[in-house]
Order: structure tokens, then C-alpha cells, then sequence
């Protein structure tokens, strides 16, 4: 019982972390949306950019959907083996 409750409670703090980071991310974006969009149109190695500025989103995001399936519970089923 003690294990669960030390796992459960590790899962609701990167909950919350990465809900944080992904929600500060939000801000930044929105806020600075007419200086992103300059330097993301601006062609060249600018054109990396929105791509990694994707996958920093995704990779954020996802970490905090996983952490919050996880606390409610809600796991992936598990493939049985199949017995030859």
C-alpha cells in the first residue's frame, strides 16, 4: 500500500509539473504570437523552428496526459501471451 501511495503521489507531482510547464508554454506562445510568427515565416534554418517548437509541445504535452491518466487510474492493457 505504501508503494502505490509513494507511486501515486510521484505521478500527481509530474502531473502538475509538466501541467505547468505546458500551461507557461500557452502563455509564451499566445503572448508573443507576432514575434513567433516573424521568425518562424522568415524561411531558411527558420523553418526548424516550428518544428521543434512542435515537438517541445508534443513531448510536454503528452508527458502531462500520461501523468494524468496514470493518477486517474486509467493504464494500458497488456497483450497476453500466447501459449504455444
Amino acid at each position: 500500500m505504501a508503494v502505490y501511495k509513494k507511486n501515486k503521489n510521484a505521478t500527481i507531482r509530474k502531473m502538475i509539473i509538466s501541467g505547468i510547464i505546458a500551461a507557461g508554454l500557452y502563455t509564451l506562445l499566445l503572448t508573443y504570437q507576432d514575434l513567433i510568427i516573424a521568425n518562424f515565416s522568415r524561411g531558411g534554418l527558420y523553418a526548424l523552428l516550428p518544428i521543434s517548437t512542435a515537438f517541445i509541445f508534443s513531448f510536454v504535452h503528452g508527458t502531462f496526459t500520461g501523468s494524468f491518466w496514470t493518477a486517474m487510474g486509467v493504464e494500458a492493457s497488456k497483450k497476453k501471451q500466447e501459449v504455444k
